[in-house]
């Protein structure tokens, strides 16, 4: 009998290790929708090295053109996502005031408005996952999971956020968060 299917949105998932190789190596994925019909999330800690201003031609304001560009899977890279968050979202879709949107209209009108509490991030490209293919994986331990939190989310270090969050996850993934990247090396 098969089991009960258990939804991942709102969590992350992390290379437990055995991506090496992968476009997935040593990232966090936030998982921004699951459901029998598949999962689509987004790795917070891969930058592309651009600006959203270099790679998006529209009229938007000057705070969201200097915003570093994500890159937020390989799957479709002209793709557009981005995660907002506000003091209070009432349409929020991932986590409680975490927003995913995909349209140019909606990115550009987000950042017209102004609010001292916003925080944008803007993706190209997405991570997805086909009907049972996620499942398979965390039955493979290809991924280890942790809530999100705004904080990890929004994390302003994309080189640490994968060891951080194995150092939160405990003694047990010390090593794996201590391991060197390049293994020839140890």
């Amino acid at each position: 009998m098969a089991g009960k299917f258990k939804s991942l949105k709102g969590q992350l998932l992390l290379d437990g290790g055995n991506l090496r190789g992968s476009f997935f190596h040593r990232t966090v994925v936030l998982i921004c929708q699951h459901d029998t019909e598949g999962a689509f999330g987004l790795v917070l800690n891969r930058g592309s090295g651009n600006k959203v201003g270099e790679m998006i031609v529209a009229d938007m304001s000057e705070t969201l053109r200097e915003q570093p560009l994500f890159l937020g899977g390989p799957v479709q890279p002209a793709a557009l996502s981005y995660l907002h968050t506000d003091q209070f979202l009432l349409n929020a879709n991932v986590l409680p005031n975490l927003n995913l949107g995909h349209t140019l209209e909606g990115l550009v009108e987000i950042g017209e408005s102004f609010s001292s509490a916003r925080r944008v991030r803007v993706f190209a490209g997405y991570a997805g996952w086909s009907p049972g293919q996620l499942e398979e994986e965390m039955k493979r331990e290809a991924w280890l999971t942790h809530p999100a939190t705004m904080e990890l989310v929004f994390h302003e270090n994309l080189d640490e956020l994968w060891q951080l969050i194995l150092r939160k996850k405990g003694w047990k993934y010390r090593l794996l968060a201590q391991a060197p990247e390049d293994l020839s090396s140890n």
